[in-house]
């Protein structure tokens, strides 16, 4: 059991760095700072500290629905898909600086987790709240990006 959160968690923070890589300088750029941004956009460090907490959680949950599945295969798969998503809106957004795909990206992605949510439900029971900072983000992280395709 350990040693999977620990796979799970390595994965998670793979992601974070690799959107880190792609975030990093871009968010001091020109074009994202002359941006007009929703006025709920939290201060940077904030999207640190909800990613890592968010990326830790996600492991336990998905660890949690792992030793309860019988079909472990559409766990993978679909932690794969939004493995795939949360990666591919940092390049997306901020380095081909495409808002409207990133908007779709993001949607998939906030839609991805809500299946999660609801689907694993039965088998989750009390570890669904693990999954519920995800959503709650993501949610947020939306109006955000729509906020910047819509008023940009």
């Amino acid at each position: 059991m350990a040693y999977r959160i620990i796979i799970f968690l390595i994965i998670n923070f793979l992601a974070l760095a690799i959107g880190g890589y792609f975030t990093g300088k871009a968010v001091n750029a020109d074009w994202y700072l002359n941006m007009n941004k929703a006025p709920w956009t939290p201060p940077g460090w904030v999207f640190g500290a909800a990613w890592t907490t968010i990326m830790i959680l996600f492991a336990l949950y998905i660890n949690g629905i792992w030793e309860t599945s019988e079909n472990k295969a559409s766990i993978i798969l679909l932690f794969a898909i939004q493995w795939i998503l949360n990666v591919a809106w940092n390049p997306v957004f901020f380095y081909y600086q495409s808002v409207w795909v990133g908007l779709m990206v993001i949607v998939a992605l906030t839609l991805l987790i809500a299946f999660f949510a609801i689907n694993f439900w039965t088998q989750a029971k009390l570890n669904t709240l693990f999954i519920l900072p995800y959503l709650v983000w993501l949610l947020i992280a939306t109006s955000l990006n729509a906020y910047i395709c819509l008023k940009n």
